[in-house]
């Protein structure tokens, strides 16, 4: 079975330790080591991608190493790959239209 590590108790992605098919199961342990979700993801995930552990709205923080990395730019579902494509930067502006004003 695929794994993925949750690293801090407030983090709301785990990150997948392998590539990840969409068809595959994924365990994810806790920063303890515990079983804290079985998940299917929605998407294929690449190795060291994050994958979202529960139903994230847009405008959510996404939180990893416990501290928020960014803001989830429309609803991500649990098992869903978080990138780029998803997440907003909380701090630098990501698409150019934020750059200009």
């Amino acid at each position: 079975m695929k794994k993925a590590i949750q690293l801090d108790d407030r983090d709301n992605v785990a990150t997948v330790t392998n590539d990840v098919s969409k068809v595959e199961q994924v365990e994810v342990l806790g920063p303890m080591g515990e079983v804290i979700l079985d998940a299917k993801p929605v998407e294929d995930v690449m190795f060291g991608h994050k994958l979202a552990l529960r139903r994230l709205g847009k405008g959510d923080e996404i939180v990893k190493y416990g501290e928020v990395i960014g803001v989830a730019s429309k609803q991500i579902a649990v098992g869903e790959w978080v990138h780029t494509h998803n997440v907003e930067s909380g701090r630098l502006p990501t698409s150019r239209l934020e750059a200009e004003n």
